[in-house]
């Protein structure tokens, strides 16, 4: 663990003439705010997250939803800016500007040309740490909201995979959606979302990454004085919060259905899965791209080109600090729905049965490796990497560590997973007119 008030040189990657073509580097403000950027040759543009250590997991029945709600009212304007005056800052310079939250996180990101880094620096720091929140500003955003909300409850994807949540982890904060519900949202007031954002938008629970044509010690000043506004990195870090259990939490297994008059039936069928911080998650992930993960795998060419039982069919593995589930969604026709269930769950048991053929399992390396490099490529993807390393994993390794490990995975790795995984009671999820 890095002191506070030091700075480190993380990673430097050299090209064979000895020219630096990446280097990240940490510092770690005496408030416990953490800087990390990665310079990158040759790049024009430059990304800023703003990863704050609190998602929808974090919230009581009374708060469901917060989370996501504070992430929009952060948009609407502090004493220094109006919501209007954010907009313009970043449209001004042809920046891109969103937010996103997730179970245990909530991000604020924006990337723009290299000069123009000050500007959203400045926008972000001013944001996330000043934020009015007005009562005004709650009621108009609550039916932003409420909207959203019935706009995803008019999704089948969405419903089908948040009834699957539920069946898995029941009415805890992991098993509710993220929004939050009509009756969540409709009840929460000005000061309760006000007492969350004072109480998690700390410095110590935050992570600012950096990525493209940018210098370290730079932007460390540039984030000292837009998150300096009204003290708020003043004083030093709280101690830290106790680890999460790396033990991956109990599922409920067993059936969850909701009646809709569509045209297609949406199902999610899946298992247990392992924590994000698990060493096999190398393996899952080889066994998930074999398995669903695109048009050669083994759902994709059984229930679409073989069969014809199916548009969309795809498998999936979700990583959370103590859960984790790994499934299979599939939307078909009503006629179809038993072929379906029939054949996913006779592919799954082959796997358990007898892994991963070898040209399989050369396949789901050179694929997983694949899609990680090429979405490195940009300062986006590379600001979003650091983020999310920084804020929830022990450790950053470098692109090469990571492909390493990878191409470390064996058959018999696979193979001992698969029937772990697989051979475990399952959890099915069902949206559409055929169930009742």
């Amino acid at each position: 663990m890095q002191k506070n008030g030091t700075t480190r040189t993380l990673h430097t990657v050299k090209d064979a003439d000895g020219a630096v073509t990446s280097r990240v580097r940490r510092t770690v403000l005496p408030s416990g705010l953490r800087v990390v950027t990665e310079q990158m040759a040759g790049s024009r543009s430059a990304s800023i997250g703003v990863w704050v250590a609190v998602g929808s997991r974090d919230e009581t029945p009374a708060l469901h939803g917060c989370s996501h709600f504070l992430e929009h009212l952060l948009f609407k304007g502090t004493p220094e800016r109006s919501a209007m005056d954010i907009s313009v800052a970043l449209d001004a310079v042809g920046g891109e500007f969103n937010a996103f939250t997730t179970k245990e996180y909530t991000v604020f990101h924006a990337r723009v040309l290299d000069e123009d880094l000050p500007t959203a620096v400045d926008v972000l720091g001013d944001m996330v740490t000043a934020s009015t929140i007005t009562e005004a500003d709650v009621e108009a955003e609550r039916d932003v909201i409420l909207d959203e909300i019935a706009m995803h409850d008019d999704d089948p994807d969405d419903v089908v995979h948040n009834l699957f949540a539920h069946q898995a982890w029941g009415d805890t904060p992991l098993g509710r959606p993220i929004a939050g519900t009509e009756a969540s949202i409709t009840a929460m007031t000005r000061a309760q979302i006000h007492r969350f954002y004072v109480r998690h938008y700390r410095p110590d629970n935050m992570v600012v990454s950096v990525a493209g044509n940018v210098d370290h010690a730079t932007v460390v000043r540039q984030v000292r004085k837009a998150f300096g506004r009204g003290g708020f990195l003043d004083g030093e870090a709280a101690p830290a919060p106790s680890e999460q259990s790396e033990k991956a939490r109990r599922v409920h297994p067993g059936e969850s259905r909701t009646v809709r008059p569509q045209e297609q039936v949406n199902l999610v069928l899946g298992v247990k899965g392992i924590t994000r911080t698990d060493p096999r998650r190398y393996a899952l992930g080889v066994l998930n791209t074999a398995l669903g993960g695109g048009t050669s795998s083994r759902l994709f060419q059984e229930v679409r080109e073989l069969r014809g039982l199916a548009y969309s069919v795809y498998s999936f593995a979700t990583h959370h600090a103590d859960a984790g589930v790994v499934g299979v969604s599939v939307g078909c026709l009503p006629g179809k729905y038993d072929a379906v269930l029939e054949t996913v769950r006779n592919e799954l048991a082959k796997v358990a049965a007898d892994g991963l053929t070898a040209e399989e399992l050369e396949r789901g390396k050179g694929q997983l490796k694949g899609g990680l490099v090429l979405g490195l490529e940009d300062s986006g993807s590379r600001m979003s990497r650091l983020g999310k390393v920084e804020l929830i994993h022990d450790e950053l390794l470098t692109i090469d560590e990571v492909v390493a490990r990878i191409e470390a995975v064996t058959l018999e790795d696979v193979a001992l997973l698969a029937k772990e995984l697989f051979t475990q009671p399952e959890l099915l999820a069902v949206v559409g007119p055929t169930a009742g």
